[in-house]
């Protein structure tokens, strides 16, 4: 006689496939996107790298001032993937100094491209905004953790799980938790435990995480929200600024703000 009732799932199998769904399904409306429209670059190696006109001319702003932005990433690594950097300037300075980290030459790149340029062809989005007293006050900290930055020589970038650029910029706003400042899920990269320490208290102090080497993990946190990192794609939500955190697509909801 053939048992004809429906296989039921086991209460293990049914959270995993929607978590499956909640991670697969915005990858695939963001790699949709990218087919569908196109990135707008034709040439990654001749795309625009000028300003995109988000700040303006250091001699004509003598505050200081501390930016982080984020810009897609080339090619199909787009549908997955910003690359973030750091610019400041102190009070009164003639000239904003950008940090990049890159996978070609010394890591570290000071300078490589216009402060708020595009990012080869790709326009930036302001993710930390601080100016004035504040910055000042902050910029040594920033600047402590670039100079002493563990991964700096030949061949320690690695695209995934890290450390990359998303690394290098999580590592200078753990620095100043005062900023309260949160990467994107789409800064690939940022949750590698470029401490060596696979868990412990989220910088901010509000919250506790835990990194398997930067293919999984998870942080939860009034800073941080809600976050598990899954083979790199971040999954989430803020209740501090009210939001959804889906890889691929980003933030949905309020900006993060500072």
């Amino acid at each position: 006689m053939v048992d004809h009732k429906p296989r039921r799932i086991t209460p293990l199998k049914k959270p995993l496939l929607i978590l499956l769904f909640l991670v697969l399904a915005p990858l695939a409306a963001s790699a949709v996107r990218y087919l569908w429209l196109g990135d707008g670059r034709e040439n990654w190696q001749t795309a625009d790298r000028s300003s995109a006109g988000l700040l303006p001319a250091a001699a004509a702003n003598s505050e200081a001032v501390i930016r982080v932005f984020g810009a897609r990433t080339v090619r199909w690594r787009s549908i997955f993937a910003v690359h973030t950097w750091i610019v400041v300037k102190e009070k009164n300075a003639p000239t904003y100094t950008r940090y990049d980290y890159t996978a070609w030459g010394e890591p570290i790149r000071t300078n490589g491209f216009a402060p708020d340029g595009r990012w080869f062809g790709a326009a930036p989005e302001t993710i930390v905004a601080v100016d004035g007293a504040r910055a000042e006050a902050l910029i040594p900290k920033i600047r402590h953790v670039i100079e002493n930055y563990k991964f700096r020589s030949y061949g320690d970038y690695s695209v995934w799980p890290g450390p990359n650029s998303n690394t290098f910029v999580q590592a200078a706003l753990d620095a100043v938790p005062e900023l309260r400042a949160v990467l994107p899920p789409t800064a690939i990269g940022k949750d590698f435990p470029y401490t060596g320490r696979w868990a412990g208290i989220t910088a901010s102090g509000t919250g506790i995480y835990a990194s398997l080497a930067g293919y999984l993990g998870f942080s939860i946190g009034w800073v941080e929200g809600l976050e598990i990192n899954f083979f790199g794609v971040v999954l989430g939500f803020d209740i501090r600024r009210p939001a959804l955190k889906l890889p691929g697509l980003g933030r949905v909801g309020l900006r993060p703000g500072v």
